[in-house]
């Protein structure tokens, strides 16, 4: 049975980790999967439970963290090697920036013979300036000449990486899209409702407008709250933004929502009635979207909103930014309603119209399970992975 060793950068909530864990968990028995990933930010919600409820042991590197770091980089590469030496590995798969680097160097050094790298998003919009964008971009374009295949994991992320930002030719990509277990999204809607509902004090004629993701500037919450505060001036029906996650932004937020005249209740301090709720990490997002009438994404840039994914997958219509894969993974104007990022006012547009239309919302939200309940489901992601791994190990074969 070939081996495979997967790589991380660190389990943290998100699509990444679902779908290293499935690769790693149902590969089997056609491939044998050591995973492997670094440390969490402190910001960021711990996703072992992930790993653990499939009964997968990964081994974590804690020297690998999400921030450059010259000693603890280079001590994460020298465990990487010792790993391959040990595991000795006929496929490294690399996912994410950090342990794209590391593990494709450790492979390279030991000579593993396939060499995978997937993108579950990239760096080379509205993260870094024009300098720092430049230099990673170079060291990605080194990494993917040494790379067997790369991943991208929509056909919009595939055409940015290779024809704008230049990575690699358009062959050496393949397009593989990401995979959930979604029937969770499906299973007691009406009780995860009012047990979602009932913790945050949102009534049932009220309509909540949940954004789920770190609290950080790519994901553009400011946009968010301006776009809750319009709306609410526009609209009779009750309206509360809900705002799911955690990370270094929260105060800064809350008191951009305050100082923009929005009252905020936060798991410290409910407020009744307020106009924004944060509620830090949820760990079940499929209870998260049965109490939530509409879904938004603001952000300046993605790859696969795995929110978006999800929601559709909970029977909830969508409100986004056109950033990244999102055309990829939603069916605009069925599923979705799309406006450039940074303009409030055709977003507030979108959400509006959701708002006031009770039926274009009930019809968007029965459009979204059937558009992903195969599309995005784990094994159709295992199928396409093993695929792909096939090939790349008898043209190997061929090339000896």
């Amino acid at each position: 049975m070939p081996k495979v060793l997967r790589i991380i950068n660190r389990f943290n909530l998100g699509g990444p980790t679902y779908n290293v864990s499935y690769l790693t968990k149902y590969m089997a028995p056609d491939y044998e999967t050591l995973l492997v990933g670094g440390m969490n930010d402190k910001s960021e919600a711990c996703s072992d439970y992930i790993v653990q409820k499939l009964g997968i042991h990964a081994i974590k590197i804690s020297e690998m963290i999400r921030s450059i770091n010259g000693y603890n980089d280079m001590v994460a590469y020298e465990k990487i090697k010792n790993i391959i030496k040990r595991y000795k590995p006929d496929i490294v798969h690399t996912h994410a920036s950090k342990a794209g680097v590391l593990g494709r160097q450790a492979a390279i050094s030991c000579g593993v013979p396939v060499i995978v790298h997937t993108f579950h998003g990239h760096i080379f919009n509205s993260y870094f300036n024009k300098y720092i964008t430049e230099t990673f971009r170079k060291i990605e374009q080194h990494y993917a000449k040494k790379s067997s295949a790369i991943v991208a994991i929509s056909d919009i992320q595939k055409y940015e990486l290779s024809e704008i930002y230049k990575i690699a030719p358009a062959e050496k990509f393949r397009v593989i899209p990401l995979g959930f277990d979604l029937n969770r999204f499906q299973e007691n809607k009406a009780m995860k409702r009012d047990a979602f509902r009932k913790q945050y004090d949102i009534a049932d004629d009220e309509i909540a407008i949940s954004i789920v993701g770190r609290l950080v500037p790519v994901k553009n919450h400011k946009m968010f709250i301006d776009v809750i505060k319009d709306v609410k001036t526009k609209t009779n029906r009750k309206v509360r933004g809900v705002i799911v996650g955690d990370g270094d932004l929260r105060n800064t937020l809350m008191e951009y929502a305050t100082s923009h005249g929005l009252t905020i209740s936060t798991p410290e301090h409910k407020v009744p009635y307020s106009d924004l709720i944060f509620t830090s990490w949820i760990k079940d997002a499929d209870y998260v979207f049965a109490g939530s009438e509409i879904s938004a994404l603001t952000s300046l840039n993605e790859g696969t909103p795995v929110s978006i994914i999800e929601s559709q997958a909970a029977n909830v219509p969508v409100v986004s930014t056109i950033v990244g894969g999102i055309r990829d993974v939603v069916m605009e104007g069925k599923t979705a309603l799309l406006s450039p990022t940074q303009n409030v006012e055709a977003f507030s547009d979108n959400l509006l119209m959701l708002i006031e239309n009770d039926e274009m919302r009930k019809q968007m939200s029965e459009d979204g399970w059937i558009f992903v309940r195969d599309k995005f489901h784990y094994t159709r992601l295992v199928n396409d992975m093993k695929n792909l791994y096939d090939e790349l190990l008898a043209n190997r074969k061929i090339s000896f």
